[in-house]
């Protein structure tokens, strides 16, 4: 009888894999019973442990300040755990941190920290601020500090009681405004032609593709809308330094005597100018705060909470009558878009949830936007219009930019609130279409067919733009302006004839805006939500629900495995790798990726042209 090794084996193996298995469900349930009893220790264990009395809040911003974390909670969570650690500041949080903490008996005062506070526009930093003036109005002292201070982080710390700098640092307030690059020679030697068609004198968007320089009009334009922006800026920090008006102008004016005078000390300037109250080391800073107030447990230094921790303590309320929220947050496309930008279909989902949802009875749109697909916005302003027909209020807060397709989705509201430094307007249309028939000319490359029409393939960007083509595409823009300047009129209950004259694509500030009826008044986020409450008669103690979009499955697998792969496939990484070796700057050469790769983005389109309510505005604030 022969010896057969192989049933022991396989024997063998086969316990051997079944107490893996085995194992491997023991583990897996082991880590789910754990987040579960996580999660309900979370729920009904008590929350944190309460905060002693004379806690000092520390506002420490760390991130750019946004009105919604881009992708989602969910993947800013998935971020982290790949080791993207993606930090992102929300507006509303920040907001809801100061009007709890204000009314918190134990926090006794508070210590701003915003060295790591990036990004942010002109509105949104006002927002914070009058949330810092809040929280200083209970009495509570405010003290900032930083290690230097940009115009960004400065606008948060005037509001603050005492204002420290630390020795080596400085106060840059440098103004605003910008030079753009204008790519029309740069263009015309690799052989592409933009194709622009338009409405309105000042619709100056694409005026970089096909010039060399500003027109007049864009020119006149920006100056106006910076030096409003300026005045509205340089008023805040005067007056809350207690400094004579025009005083900013002054220094800057005068930098390099002052900096001479100075022995060449950015912190003895600043000093100097009155712009901070001392100049501090960051333990120097602990020392006081700790003589100022209580100690922690162990004496070491003064007692403190820091936003995040503080943030993690509020509670969000899920019962009651409620004001819904739809955040309207980045450029308009027609389809599904994540948090964090804006989609014709997926933002009109959330107006309708809104709408259907019982428990909300009226809608603050928070509009941060500088416009995108025409019929996006029209998809959104539709919704809106169902909304207030079916008896809901609905009411825009407008935020840093509310302008063109932004400005067209606030179109149907029963009140638009700005800020005054809101950059809104911007009320035109236009079409881009870039060709390349020189580029394949000088490659030696011919194109050729037997189209049934000269209509079949005339987006074709290999072919010249066909005159006809071009003619019908200006009847459509023609069109559509239309309609945008009579959705303005109906809103601002006046005529075509009168919006058309502060429209055109011009922009404007939020204080210019309201001058020319463009918006109801000058107010906050507050305010809005305030507004709403009143409108459908809501008491004092309504509660705030926000709607956000879920992404799919897929958007997240596409996140976390392939979005680098992804990207560099655009024109934006080749035009990178291109300028790399230039010898350019890396911030110049990325601001020219970004560029045109804005133009590759509108060239691959699926429809032959696309109408576009876009202003291309940048909020203009100095700091990264």
């Amino acid at each position: 009888m022969s010896l057969n090794p192989f049933p022991p084996l396989r024997r063998g193996f086969g316990a051997f894999w079944r107490a893996l298995d085995a194992t491997r469900r023991a583990v897996i349930n082991l880590i789910f019973l754990l987040i579960v009893i996580a999660i309900l220790i979370a729920i009904f264990g008590g929350g944190a442990k309460p905060l002693a009395e004379k806690t000092t809040l520390v506002l420490d911003l760390q991130g750019p300040l946004v009105e919604e974390t881009p992708g989602g909670v969910r993947e800013a969570v998935l971020a982290n755990v790949s080791g993207e650690v993606k930090k992102n500041v929300q507006l509303r949080d920040v907001l809801a941190v100061l009007d709890t903490a204000a009314k918190d008996k134990n926090i006794g005062s508070m210590v701003i920290l915003l060295d790591e506070l990036q990004g942010g526009g002109l509105a949104s930093l006002r927002e914070v601020a009058a949330g810092v003036e809040r929280f200083r109005a209970t009495g509570k002292k405010v003290t900032a500090w930083g290690s230097s201070y940009n115009q960004r982080q400065y606008l948060v710390a005037v509001k603050a009681d005492e204002v420290f700098l630390h020795p080596m640092g400085g106060v840059m307030l440098e103004g605003f405004g910008r030079y753009r690059n204008y790519y029309r020679d740069a263009l015309d030697k690799v052989g592409v032609t933009v194709n622009l068609l338009k409405v309105g004198t000042y619709k100056s968007a694409a005026e970089p593709f096909i010039a060399n320089g500003p027109s007049e009009a864009a020119a006149e334009a920006d100056r106006y809308l910076n030096n409003g922006l300026w005045t509205t800026y340089t008023t805040d920090v005067e007056k809350a330094r207690k400094l004579p008006a025009g005083a900013i102008m002054q220094s800057i004016d005068a930098l390099p005597a002052l900096m001479t005078a100075a022995g060449g000390d950015l912190g003895k300037l600043s000093l100097d100018a009155k712009l901070v109250d001392g100049l501090k080391t960051r333990d120097e800073l602990r020392q006081f705060m700790m003589a100022r107030g209580a100690k922690n447990t162990e004496g070491t230094n003064f007692r403190q909470v820091n936003y995040t921790d503080y943030l993690a303590r509020l509670r969000p309320v899920h019962i009651g009558d409620a004001v819904g929220v739809v955040i309207a947050s980045g450029e308009i496309g027609d389809g599904i878009a994540p948090p964090g930008a804006i989609g014709g279909l997926s933002t009109s989902r959330l107006i309708r949830q809104a709408r259907e949802d019982k428990s909300i009875k009226a809608v603050v749109l928070r509009v941060d936007s500088p416009g995108g697909s025409a019929f996006g916005s029209e998809l959104i302003r539709r919704e809106l219009e169902l909304t207030r027909a079916a008896g809901k209020p609905v009411v825009v807060s407008m935020g840093n930019v509310a302008a063109s397709g932004g400005y067209w989705i606030s179109t149907s509201s029963d009140e638009v609130i700005a800020d005054a430094a809101t950059i809104t307007g911007s009320i035109g249309v236009f079409a881009i279409l870039p060709t390349a028939d020189k580029v394949v000319e000088k490659l030696g490359i011919h194109t050729a067919g037997s189209p049934t029409t000269w209509l079949a393939d005339a987006g074709n960007p290999l072919r010249p733009l066909d005159p006809r083509f071009a003619q019908v595409i200006q009847g459509s823009i023609n069109h559509v302006y239309g309609d945008f300047l009579n959705l303005a009129a109906k809103a601002r209950k006046t005529t075509p004839e009168k919006i058309n004259e502060v429209a055109q694509g011009r922009v404007w500030t939020g204080l210019q805006a309201k001058e020319r009826n463009l918006v109801d008044r000058i107010g906050s986020y507050g305010d809005a939500l305030a507004s709403a409450a009143k409108r459908a008669n809501l008491g004092a103690d309504y509660r705030v629900t926000y709607l956000e979009q879920e992404t799919s499955n897929v958007d997240r697998l596409i996140g976390m495995f392939g979005s680098k792969a992804m990207a560099s496939l655009g024109l934006g990484e080749h035009v990178k790798l291109g300028l790399a070796g230039t010898g350019l700057p890396a911030d110049a050469a990325l601001g020219m990726a970004q560029d045109l790769s804005w133009l590759s983005g509108i060239t691959r389109e699926h429809k032959p042209f696309m109408a576009l309510t876009h202003c291309l505005c940048e909020v203009p604030l100095g700091g990264k």
